[in-house]
């Protein structure tokens, strides 16, 4: 007697969803030196040295600068860790991290 195989196909389709990302933005102060915001975006945000002093003087020029742009808790992680040195050398500069949209 021969046995009949049945294979029954399901199909499923997953829709991959980008997680939503943040920018980190750092703010421009009368008080934080500028030679510790481009060591900041070289070592944290991995910026190479042109890009670090661009960022820097745009700061400077403009008040703020998107820094980068992360999943959530990288965002925040970045910028407790700038926080947190800058701290460190009683600097106050600050970073803010907002959903991009």
């Amino acid at each position: 007697m021969e046995q009949q195989q049945t294979s029954s196909k399901i199909s499923t389709r997953f829709r991959k969803r980008k997680p939503p990302v943040y920018d980190v933005i750092i703010h421009n102060d009368d008080y934080t030196t500028m030679d510790f915001v481009v060591m900041i975006l070289e070592t944290i945000f991995n910026k190479n040295r042109d890009e670090a002093m661009q960022l820097m003087l745009h700061v400077h020029e403009n008040g703020e600068a998107v820094v980068g742009t992360y999943i959530y808790d990288v965002a925040q992680s970045k910028a407790d860790k700038a926080t947190s040195m800058a701290r460190a050398e009683g600097f106050p500069l600050q970073l803010t991290v907002n959903q991009k949209i």
